[in-house]
């Protein structure tokens, strides 16, 4: 039995400000995969995952993208989140003023809609996943991502892709400048957030992360072009050489 597509690029090209940045990507991510896509500064892994968010500085000029079937394309930014398309930020931007705890509780509510938990459940679910990811109550009264750490500011998006549950996660280099420690609790959230109704693709520069949170798929983005799929192994060949032979092969 077939696994469910969730997502499918079909030739994307990409351009911000008339230069091309993507030029004929073709990725398709099933239910229950986990896909790393990896590359220099400047290949395009961070525009793939903005066009999927609905960034509008880019400027899809050919190919498709479709989203359980239908066309991402045509949603806005708040219909693809409720949806069950989550991106995590690799720069989380602060927000004063604006409490933690009544953040994730009305992300919960916008997003899972009719199937948001009632407030005792609510409580309960949080309090299940803060445990998980060893964040301390505390944290619910400060205001979002103001003043956090690195480390914080990544556990906090961890906490919202596990309590707002999608179906498609993206993580733009949510291992950006983490410590051992905290990049093992947002490995374990990803895992854990990673079912088999849902799929995600992870955005990294490196393969340190990939040896908590094993993909299914790696794939290689160079000058905005896939060169290479391969499975886990093809990360660590990537680690051990570097990305100039890939370049070499798709000149």
């Amino acid at each position: 039995m077939s696994s469910e597509t969730i997502l499918r690029i079909s030739n994307l090209h990409v351009s911000i400000q008339d230069t091309k940045i993507l030029r004929g990507v073709d990725l398709e991510i099933n239910a229950g995969e986990i896909h790393a896509l990896m590359g220099r500064n400047g290949s395009g892994k961070s525009t793939l995952a903005n066009v999927l968010m609905g960034h509008p500085d880019y400027e899809i000029t050919k190919g498709s993208i479709e989203y359980l079937g239908g066309d991402l394309t045509e949603m806005e930014p708040w219909e693809r989140a409720r949806a069950g398309v989550f991106l995590s930020f690799q720069y989380p931007q602060s927000v004063p003023g604006l409490q933690v705890g009544n953040f994730l509780r009305k992300s919960v509510q916008a997003i899972r809609g009719d199937d948001a938990p009632g407030a005792r459940d609510f409580r309960a679910e949080l309090n299940a996943v803060m445990s998980e990811l060893d964040v301390d109550k505390q944290f619910l009264g400060r205001y979002v991502n103001d003043g956090f750490s690195g480390g914080e500011k990544k556990r906090f998006e961890i906490l919202q892709l596990l309590l707002n549950k999608p179906r498609l996660a993206v993580l733009d280099e949510t291992d950006s400048g983490l410590d051992i420690d905290a990049l093992q609790t947002v490995a374990k959230g990803i895992n854990a957030a990673t079912s088999g109704d849902s799929g995600c693709l992870i955005i990294t520069h490196y393969q340190r992360i990939l040896n908590h949170v094993k993909p299914t798929h790696v794939h290689i983005l160079i000058d905005g072009k896939l060169v290479r799929t391969g499975g886990a192994d093809l990360a660590h060949e990537v680690e051990e050489k570097g990305y100039e032979w890939l370049s070499a092969e798709s000149d």
